[in-house]
Parts: structure tokens; C-alpha cells; sequence
């Protein structure tokens, strides 16, 4: 008579989610957040009003990642001092 052998089965990692389900998870918790994604169009003295205001550094006007902090910052003092 043979042994009786027990096979594990290996832990399985959960299946990786593919970029397009992760963007719509990120999207959906967003949204239960309370957030909106919109695209506005800034102009060149604007984002001068900002350099002048210290919120963006000169050297990174064409930089768009830096021009949303700068402009995140700005609603954030703005709306600060809103009642």
C-alpha cells in the first residue's frame, strides 16, 4: 500500500490589476472622495501671477506638474479665506 501523501496547494498572489482598472479604481474613489478631474486652460499671465506670487518657481513655468501644485496652492489660500 503507498503512503498517503498530502499536496499543498502553493498560496496564489491575487491577480494584478491591469492599468485600466487601477485608473478606474483610483477614478471611483475619487468620486466617493468628493473629487471632480477637470481640464481647464491657464494662461501665460497667469501662471506669471503665480511665479509673482511665489507659488511657482520662474524656472518651472512650463513645467504642468508644477503649475497644478501652484495652482492647488493657490485655491488652497484662497478658499482659506473664504467664511
Amino acid at each position: 500500500m503507498a503512503p498517503n501523501h498530502m499536496t499543498t496547494i502553493p498560496p496564489t498572489e491575487p491577480a494584478a490589476r491591469s492599468a485600466a482598472a487601477e485608473r478606474m479604481r483610483l477614478h471611483r474613489e475619487r468620486r466617493r472622495n468628493g473629487m471632480r478631474c477637470v481640464t481647464i486652460e491657464v494662461h501665460d499671465s497667469e501662471i506669471n501671477m503665480r511665479v509673482h506670487m511665489k507659488l511657482l518657481k520662474s524656472e518651472m513655468r512650463n513645467d504642468a506638474n508644477a503649475i497644478i501644485e501652484a495652482l492647488y496652492a493657490h485655491l488652497d489660500r484662497t478658499l482659506d479665506l473664504m467664511p
